[in-house]
């Protein structure tokens, strides 16, 4: 009889091998919960449902992951029968931010979505072949879309798919294979990022109609900070990415002083603004207070994974004004480390504050949205300032000070 015949009949469960014996004691003792929480929850993804445990036949062996907001992206390798298939990704996509786009133009978000792909390598060899459009599916299993980029679909010469995977594969299917992407799977280690955005699908399911303002999701066309020009707000400072990132290297190590500032004059203030500096342009690359320009160390940006937006260290020389300005959607924390000056926060934003400081007279405005009641508060190192959605802040440095102030800060979305 083929023996394809038999493994396909048989499609029984291959045990696991156990895990280390001393793992899951350690952290299931009390006083390393909380560390269990922050440094284990990828663990998760060994147990999850992926598309071809639907048989016993498959596991699988999911050995790095890495997510932005909305979006995760595995490293795993596939086995058949228990023997070693193939490497693949696998793309998740929640798309809360897709399902919004997509509402606003009067439709529905429908059971596909298009995801843009482009891989990175550390082989420059394989070139401008990791770019491609693939389809992502729902799957009710994980409340996601998703697709598996499998190195091959085919199995070894002695062996056939199982019955219960087959119809997942292939061509627009939730297992698919692309043939630029078959050198850098088999490398998979050698992947060192992947950029994706997501959209709809051309046609509207089930009416098939074609869509013409398909809605997208880019990061919210999303940009960082490069120190590429001295000027203050020099546009070439900004890149327009329109792609989530992950980056798969695991580690940093950083000096902040060897990372070179970009400046910004009149930092998020309108004209309008008493502190709007409106007199000769400034010397390029300087920290000049008179004339209102404070620089951004832009430490880690596109790097960090969920939610958070970038890291950073912020020096405003003396005479310098940070902007008063609200967040919503969003949250930032700043911890003052050199230096001594004042910060606003909104008044109602922290009863502590409003109970033990004075309000601004007369009120500041507050960018883009004209003045509103601010409380004043001295900073110095080990101040922490922590704005929740709908709060609003704001950093000066007194003229008369003797040094800059500095502060390090991280932003990240917060729906």
């Amino acid at each position: 009889m083929d023996p394809r015949f038999k493994a396909i009949d048989q499609d029984t469960v291959i045990p696991a091998p156990a895990g280390p014996a001393g793992f899951n004691a350690n952290v299931t003792a009390p006083w390393n919960q909380i560390f269990k929480i922050v440094f284990f929850p990828d663990r998760i993804y060994h147990a999850q449902y992926l598309n071809a445990t639907r048989s016993p036949r498959y596991q699988y062996n999911v050995m790095e992951v890495r997510g932005r907001a909305d979006f995760t992206v595995l490293k795993t390798e596939v086995y058949l029968d228990s023997k070693f298939l193939c490497n693949a990704l696998r793309i998740e996509y929640r798309a809360g931010r897709l399902a919004e786009q997509v509402r606003e133009r009067g439709r529905l978000l429908r059971n596909e979505v298009m995801a843009w792909v482009e891989l990175t390598h550390k082989n420059p060899a394989l070139g401008e072949n990791l770019k491609r459009y693939v389809k992502m599916f729902y799957d009710r299993y994980v409340n996601a879309y998703q697709v598996e980029i499998w190195e091959t679909l085919e199995p070894p010469e002695t062996e056939s798919h199982s019955f219960k995977v087959l119809d997942q594969m292939g061509l627009h299917k939730p297992i698919t294979a692309i043939p630029g992407f078959r050198s850098a799977l088999k490398d998979i280690h050698g992947i060192t990022g992947v950029d994706v955005s997501f959209r709809e699908t051309d046609l509207d399911r089930p009416f098939n109609y074609r869509i013409n303002n398909t809605g997208w999701d880019n990061d919210y066309a999303r940009s960082h900070q490069e120190p590429k020009q001295p000027s203050p707000n020099s546009p070439d400072n900004t890149v327009l990415d329109q792609n989530y990132r992950v980056d798969f290297q695991r580690g940093w190590v950083k000096d902040v002083n060897e990372v070179p500032p970009v400046f910004y004059q009149n930092a998020m203030m309108e004209p309008s603004s008493a502190d709007y500096f409106r007199g000769p342009l400034p010397n390029p690359g300087v920290f000049d207070g008179t004339k209102n320009v404070m620089g951004m160390r832009w430490i880690i940006q596109r790097e960090l994974g969920g939610t958070i937006v970038y890291f950073h260290q912020v020096e405003l020389p003396p005479g310098a004004v940070e902007g008063t300005h609200q967040h919503i959607g969003s949250e930032e924390l700043y911890y003052f480390i050199e230096g001594e000056g004042i910060a606003y926060i909104g008044d109602g934003d922290d009863p502590h504050v409003d109970a033990t400081y004075p309000l601004v007279n007369p009120m500041p405005d507050i960018y883009g949205l004209g003045p509103k009641p601010c409380r004043q508060i001295p900073v110095k190192p080990g101040i922490t300032l922590f704005t929740k959605s709908g709060g609003i802040h704001g950093v000066r440095n007194p003229s008369g000070n003797p040094g800059p102030l500095k502060f390090v800060a991280f932003g990240y979305h917060s729906s």
